[in-house]
């Protein structure tokens, strides 16, 4: 049902989806950028849905409560009591530790508005958790999203940092202005 539901949205939008074969592997930290809009997280999520990649989110546990948390949980949220003061990347760590396949995305910007730059735990969970850094796009200004790149990190973070902030270098947010482009 998700496959037929992401591809029904990217087609009733106009989007086109780009996610090749070589990039789909069972564990991953998936950049999910630029991310200037709500709209972010549907348009993501349809690519994913329509390739059949199980991808999931962090997300405030009050969501993933009650009725409305089912239907956070269906779409791939994974609830984080924010009460505590958890160790973010431990904790996406502990999830690689012990899960078969986790596409983990992950909005680096860590907000819809204009950041002087990047967040860089999901930097620390790949290297922790020794998995790769997918580099998920949503291209507003083509309409075009998917994953374009994975990058294995080799602990040069400027080096690593700046091959990331190259291929995003040409993507347009929803809203441009939200957008800085130079992350680190």
């Amino acid at each position: 049902m998700k496959k037929l539901f992401g591809k029904f949205v990217l087609y009733f939008f106009g989007w086109k989806s780009v996610y090749p074969q070589e990039f789909q592997i069972k564990k991953c930290v998936m950049l999910a950028a630029p991310h200037t809009s709500n709209w972010d997280l549907i348009f993501a999520l349809a690519v994913y849905w329509k390739e059949g990649v199980k991808a999931q989110f962090l997300i405030k546990n009050n969501y993933t409560k009650g009725f409305l948390g089912f239907i956070f949980r269906w779409l791939g949220a994974i609830g984080i009591d924010r009460s505590k003061h958890n160790n973010m990347v431990d904790f996406s760590v502990s999830i690689f530790n012990t899960q078969d396949e986790l596409v983990l995305m992950v909005p680096a910007e860590g907000t819809r508005k204009w950041v002087e730059k990047w967040k860089t735990g999901f930097y620390h969970i790949a290297k922790n958790a020794n998995v790769p850094v997918g580099l998920g796009f949503l291209d507003y200004s083509n309409k075009i999203a998917g994953v374009g790149q994975l990058v294995n990190l080799t602990g040069d973070f400027n080096g690593d940092m700046t091959v990331i902030q190259d291929f995003y270098a040409a993507i347009d947010g929803k809203f441009p202005k939200n957008y800085n482009k130079k992350i680190f």
